[in-house]
């Protein structure tokens, strides 16, 4: 199963369903993330087996397991929260009936103030509905008026006038609380990952013939013509790949790659048994976990059913994280500190190795290697 990250968005953090932060967290064949117990819940409510989010609907109910860097997250999340409040002797705590804000109390309760003040207005336009209403149905209209004086009084402005910039204002600035409490948490995991830093190099008995590999076994192009090299049974022969040296079949790992200027590439893991031979389609199906950038634009990761990704930046360089045990292999942007993507609930009985492909040049829009780079742990 796999879990999506529109990075730093907040479906990364809040159930679709209940629209509370995530309790058991689990992630479901499409991508997307839910409460255990919700998602649950809407299965057993419905005739189909089909995502609440994008409607992709399943054969069969998928098995669920928790994720577990998004419950770590989550829990991060609350404790901050309650840190802050704590900290904060200012700030009032929640009357009876008036729910406080994951993120930013205040800020929340503002809006529910609007919402309030909105409901009031309602309430007297209807008020005044009724009295037109009556109106209409007198000919004594001065009479009526004179009974009703508020039918005479300007119309209400402050919805018009207050309610859209100022609810706008104060959704804004809840966004940014979000975001902000997010990269901070996103940086912290970052770091903590950062320490399973290994070294990486390039294996080129497992290279395809056309693509160059560096002295140091550190970077890697295609070239412009193929090359004459031994066929044995670890050599790519059709898809322009390679593997690391170094295969891990228990414990954490990470490495960075340096992908600038490239306009197309496939960094992930792969097991070891995987077919070298002919062309193979990206799937943790057939033994590779891999995201990949198409067009200069396109992210995605290649789980049994493609995951489009929307970053808000373009990565300059990737991590790559793999938990054997905890069956998860996370993606992220290094120097925005953000989360891309992770497959979780994954089950390995093999050893993974680290998997490259810088891709095809396209007339030299994409020669650019990929560059294995050391982990800095002061970032």
């Amino acid at each position: 199963m796999a879990s999506s990250s529109n990075v730093l968005s907040k479906e990364q953090f809040l159930c679709s369903i209940c629209l509370d932060v995530f309790t058991e967290p689990v992630s479901i064949q499409c991508g997307h993330n839910f409460c255990m117990a919700c998602i649950r819940k809407y299965w057993d409510s419905k005739d189909l087996c089909q995502c609440p989010m994008c409607a992709n609907t399943f054969d069969k109910r998928p098995i669920l397991f928790v994720n577990a860097f998004i419950s770590e997250m989550a829990a991060q999340f609350r404790k901050s929260v309650k840190r802050k409040a704590t900290s904060s002797p200012d700030q009032c705590p929640a009357k009876p009936g008036e729910v406080s804000c994951d993120v930013c109390t205040e800020t929340k309760l503002k809006v529910e103030g609007l919402i309030k003040e909105l409901e009031q207005e309602s309430t007297e336009l209807k008020r005044r509905s009724t009295e037109l209403e009556q109106l209409s149905h007198t000919e004594d209209h001065l009479n009526l008026l004179q009974s009703f004086p508020s039918l005479c009084s300007p119309p209400l402005t402050k919805a018009s006038d207050l309610c859209v910039g100022t609810l706008r204002r104060a959704v804004s600035q809840l966004e940014e609380s979000v975001m902000s409490e997010m990269k901070r948490l996103f940086d912290d995991e970052l770091k903590r990952i950062q320490q399973y830093a290994v070294d990486v190099t390039l294996d080129p008995d497992t290279a395809n013939p056309w693509l160059i590999l560096s002295k140091n076994g550190k970077e890697v192009r295609t070239g412009e013509k193929k090359q004459k090299l031994p066929d044995n049974p670890k050599r790519f022969d059709s898809a322009v790949n390679v593997l690391g040296k170094k295969g891990f079949s228990s414990g954490r790992f990470y490495y960075e790659v340096n992908v600038t200027g490239k306009t197309e590439w496939n960094l992930g893991v792969a097991r070891e048994s995987i077919n070298r031979k002919g062309t193979v389609t990206l799937s943790p199906d057939n033994g590779r976990w891999a995201v990949i950038l198409r067009d200069g634009s396109k992210y995605i990761a290649c789980a049994p059913t493609r995951v489009p990704l929307y970053l808000r930046e373009k990565p300059q360089k990737v991590g790559v994280f793999v938990d054997y045990e905890g069956g998860q292999v996370s993606f992220y942007d290094v120097e925005a500190r953000s989360h891309i993507y992770s497959f979780t609930g994954c089950t390995f009985t093999e050893k993974l190795y680290p998997y490259f492909s810088p891709l095809l040049n396209d007339g030299g829009k994409n020669s650019t290697p990929l560059i294995i780079s050391p982990v800095n742990h002061t970032d």
